[in-house]
């Protein structure tokens, strides 16, 4: 079998991958894709600051980094992508019962509470009622 020619763009891409090993390991985690990285690599170009963390020789300091705590963001784009569309839905269908039922329950006290309170405001308008002949 013949193997097809890449194009030259991504041919330099998959050398700055091979010096750059750990952002295979992103990938495989799921924090980025492929488009995403070449897209990035593309447009910023392979002398930017970013890629410095993620080159052969600071795969130390990027497993410390790692150990840490990752980025908010892509913890939030991982989940995301691996959810369920309709395991979602139920989640949504279960928050907005738990919402209705705690709006049941809030408006049965401030019920309870208008209706104590309106006796008080009698007293309050006249507080000597209790001397009328």
């Amino acid at each position: 079998m013949t193997k097809k020619k890449l194009h030259p763009s991504v041919e330099e891409f998959k050398e700055f991958i091979k010096e750059h090993t750990h952002l295979i390991q992103l990938v495989r985690k799921g924090e980025y894709t492929w488009q995403e990285l070449y897209e990035d690599w593309y447009l910023l170009g392979a002398d930017d600051p970013r890629w410095q963390e993620y080159s052969s020789s600071s795969s130390e300091k990027v497993e410390k980094k790692e150990g840490n705590s990752n980025n908010w963001w892509n913890q939030i784009s991982g989940l995301l992508k691996n959810m369920d569309g309709k395991q979602v839905d139920g989640y949504i269908e279960k928050l907005n019962e738990a919402i209705s039922s705690i709006q049941g329950v809030l408006s049965q006290f401030q019920s309870h509470r208008s209706e104590g309170s309106s006796p008080m405001k009698k007293e309050r308008n006249d507080p000597f009622s209790f001397r009328k002949d």
